[in-house]
């Protein structure tokens, strides 16, 4: 059976239940979805943000996504798998990311939940700015998402 996957970067939000709902719709063979969202922080340690912007770069990101789809699917057996990630500016409390997975049972879409996010935090093609009273950064990579990603590699 092939898993359906459903991979989309976009500027507009998204509706976490309106997603889910379109993963299971008509689908006796989903026992567990598991669902990673990531929210915009208004800063962190004492240091508040106005907006994240994000860019990618067009093709190339949507691509690496499904690479790492793809080996989720050969690690797990999933029988469906999304992944909603918007790009442009956007505001602190509002969505980032959605990463579902389903499978039959629970270990393997969170395993695959968790490995998805793993990549997309450390690896996948998006730059992040902040913009705060003090002007806008470039976010650089964190070692510890370096380190989560790290784990999953095969030996």
């Amino acid at each position: 059976m092939t898993v359906p996957v459903t991979i989309r970067i976009q500027e507009a939000d998204f509706d976490i239940a309106r997603e889910i709902a379109a993963m299971t719709q008509g689908r006796t063979d989903i026992g567990a979805v598991v669902t990673f969202s990531g929210i915009c922080r208004g800063g962190e340690g004492g240091d508040a943000i106005a907006a994240l912007t994000l860019e990618h770069y067009p093709g190339m990101a949507e691509a690496e996504i499904g690479r790492h789809v793809e080996e989720a699917v050969s690690r797990w057996p999933l029988t469906g798998v999304t992944v909603v990630h918007r790009v442009g500016r956007i505001a602190p409390g509002e969505n980032i990311v959605v990463v579902l997975t389903a499978s039959a049972h629970r270990q393997a879409a969170f395993q695959a939940a968790e490995f998805l996010m793993d990549y997309l935090k450390a690896n996948a093609p998006f730059w992040k700015r902040e913009e705060s009273a003090g002007g806008t950064n470039w976010v650089d990579a964190r070692s510890h998402d370096d380190d989560a990603a790290a784990r999953w590699t095969k030996s």
